[in-house]
């Protein structure tokens, strides 16, 4: 799937807090967090490298995402999903182009993407 990514070198807890401060800079809380290897351990007793899924989410946007079309309540919370790979995190977030696919709000998942773009620059140059 298409998306925004990046990659910290750094371990998932520290780029966990990371990731908060650089969504909270750009006008986004988490508003959700599923720890998918904990949730996989717990209920298939299936080990695996921690992986995290943040709902990130700016209320202004999603306000004007749904008064537009209601259905775009689908799509809210943007998914920011933390990995650890080889020593480091990767950083994915779903591309707002993706979710929002309505004519109507091409503008708004423009500014959307706009925002989470400059989300991943922000971690990018903390290093």
């Amino acid at each position: 799937m298409p998306s925004l990514e990046t990659v910290l070198p750094v371990p998932m807890v520290q780029a966990d807090a990371e990731v908060r401060a650089a969504l909270l800079e750009h006008g986004f809380d988490v508003v959700t967090e599923i720890d998918l290897a904990a949730t996989f351990k717990m209920k298939l007793g299936v080990e695996r490298p921690p992986l995290k899924i943040l709902g990130a989410c700016n209320a202004e946007f999603a306000y004007q995402a749904v008064l537009i079309d209601p259905s775009a309540s689908l799509a809210i919370p943007c998914n920011v999903v933390l990995e650890a790979v080889a020593g480091a995190t990767r950083v994915t977030v779903v591309d707002p182009h993706d979710l929002m696919t309505d004519v109507d709000l091409n503008e708004l998942a423009d500014e959307v993407a706009t925002r989470l773009q400059a989300v991943i620059e922000t971690m990018q140059r903390v290093r």
